[in-house]
């Protein structure tokens, strides 16, 4: 949409994670990426995410068999709902958003190119090997950053640092609910 002379971007979007181990708040990139931010917002909207779990944490020594390492937490949409979600969205790589895998940022998980659904996952420290043509994935094609953490990285880190077997949390992290702000 174009935006007449002198008229203001809207206001950033303000997602607030309740957690079992404290909130954390995200802000939306729908300018730079929109359809990740969509679809993130979709499922916020919906309730998808009330009752979800971070339930993934990867720490330098708990990824073994990777050459690339990598520091981050997944979390996706309440287990009981996950079969009914929304349809994959295309991948906005960040070669085309502008937009890169830093500390806080937050990023949707995928298989292959065009496959993200409700699982996302926030960057500790800068992960550069996550952006188009990075290392991490063999397809070279990275991940689709679409905003990152405001307020709450220390419960990220807690997160990160929470007791795992390999890289499953467990415990998973409870997500109590979900808003925007």
């Amino acid at each position: 949409m174009l935006q007449a002379r002198g008229a203001q971007a809207p206001p950033p979007v303000l997602v607030l994670f309740e957690t079992q181990l404290g909130p954390i708040t995200i802000e939306m990139d729908a300018a730079r990426a929109p359809v990740s931010a969509a679809n993130f917002l979709r499922y916020v909207d919906a309730g998808f995410y009330d009752g979800g779990v971070f339930h993934r944490t990867v720490r330098l020594g708990n990824q073994p068999n990777n050459k690339v390492k990598i520091e981050v937490i997944q979390a996706g949409s309440n287990p009981a709902r996950a079969r009914t979600g929304f349809p994959p969205i295309p991948l906005e790589r960040t070669n085309k958003t502008g937009l890169s895998h830093t500390d806080g940022c937050i990023s949707m998980a995928r298989d292959t190119p065009d496959t993200a659904t409700s699982d996302f996952f926030i960057c500790i420290g800068d992960q550069p090997a996550l952006d188009f043509g990075g290392a991490r994935n063999p397809d070279g094609q990275g991940f689709a950053v679409f905003g990152r953490v405001v307020k709450g990285m220390d419960v990220v880190r807690k997160i990160q640092a929470a007791p795992a077997d390999a890289q499953k949390l467990t415990p998973p992290i409870k997500i109590l609910s979900t808003k925007r702000l």
